[in-house]
């Protein structure tokens, strides 16, 4: 059972890496490509759909984690996996501090109703997600480093 549980945690941070990774390097720098009107209103479609789905994915992940590292107590690698669980609370704490903020603004933009400062703003949140992201890349390596 607890290697189940370990394989999930895994797979699901793991993912959730990949999809923060894809939005940072790839997703963003196409949308930026695009007219100011196409890329905001890709943004901003983007901050809708993914701003549903992250806060479970994010949860759910440091919830998986804390799982295996209290079902793993006085297993070999249980440290990483409580410090890779720290990590995934920092990642959830940045992104209610400082990039939610950002993002909840930013769905809701038009290009009628987008402020001046609207690139300014989107430059600032992905600095923003580049930091979260290395975040969650540590913790999934710890992760991964914990089963071996």
């Amino acid at each position: 059972m607890l290697s189940a549980l370990q394989v999930l945690t895994v797979v699901v941070v793991g993912v959730m890496v990949g999809v923060e990774f894809s939005v940072a390097f790839v997703i963003n720098r196409i949308l930026d490509a695009l007219p100011d009107d196409s890329s905001q209103l890709g943004r901003a479609h983007g901050g809708r759909m993914l701003g549903a789905l992250m806060p479970f994915w994010y949860i759910g992940s440091l919830v998986l984690a804390a799982i295996w590292a209290v079902a793993a107590w006085h297993h070999d690698g249980t440290g990483l996996v409580v410090v890779a669980g720290g990590l995934l609370i920092l990642s959830v704490i940045m992104s209610i501090l400082l990039l939610v903020p950002i993002n909840n603004r930013s769905k809701t933009w038009t290009p009628q109703t987008r402020p001046a400062d609207w690139k300014q703003q989107l430059n600032r949140w992905d600095r923003f997600h580049y930091l979260r992201v290395a975040v969650i890349i540590a913790a999934f390596a710890l992760l991964v480093a914990a089963l071996v």
